[in-house]
């Protein structure tokens, strides 16, 4: 799974990553949430709406967990049967990170959610990507089209990445932090090592 922010880099890490897997002749899956199903990417057209600016955010909440458990059910298990290599771009740290820490939803009603739907599956790795601000508005700039989250204010996205940072650093069996603030070349190559470490390919 890939977390971080936005501007940090995640769709270019995984488009790459997904590029270096397939030239080994792995069999790899490239996904994402909100979406990665038909179904999932229905409540994925919903959440990014133009009404979507009105939800409440216990709404905007349950809409990202309707979309992962169509997402698990659909995408995610089916892949893990036939033994695939799944890139995500988000899962379950990303609703802690904006919805728990961002928007004060209550994480014991989010744990009790997050058991419920995800039963025992869990990711095996997960990379966050981190940058500075300087560089993350430079890239969101250069973007023709902002979703709302590309929009909040830079005191939400510190605040949010400092929570992805605190989780990398807290298991650092299960998550690989990586600054991209300066070299995409750099990172590729280092996130390339280690999944290959991981999967021991």
């Amino acid at each position: 799974m890939f977390e971080g922010i936005e501007g940090t880099g995640k769709s270019f890490q995984i488009k790459k990553l997904y590029k270096n897997l397939k030239k080994k002749n792995l069999s790899v899956l490239k996904t994402r949430e909100p979406g990665g199903s038909k179904s999932a990417e229905t409540i994925r057209n919903l959440i990014f709406s133009k009404t979507s600016s009105t939800f409440h955010k216990k709404t905007d909440y349950y809409l990202m967990l309707a979309s992962r458990n169509e997402h698990l059910i659909n995408t995610l298990l089916p892949a893990k049967k036939k033994k695939l290599i799944v890139i995500s771009d988000r899962f379950t740290d990303s609703t802690y990170a904006y919805q728990v820490s961002g928007n004060n939803i209550d994480n014991k009603v989010n744990l009790v959610n997050k058991n419920y739907i995800l039963n025992s599956f869990r990711p095996d790795l997960t990379i966050v990507l981190k940058s500075s601000l300087k560089v993350i508005n430079s890239r969101l700039k250069k973007r023709k089209q902002l979703n709302k989250f590309d929009k909040l204010k830079n005191s939400f996205f510190i605040k949010v990445q400092n929570v992805f940072i605190k989780l990398a650093k807290n298991d650092k069996k299960k998550y690989f932090l990586i600054d991209t603030s300066v070299n995409n070349n750099s990172a590729e190559k280092k996130i390339l090592e280690v999944i290959i470490k991981k999967l021991k390919i």
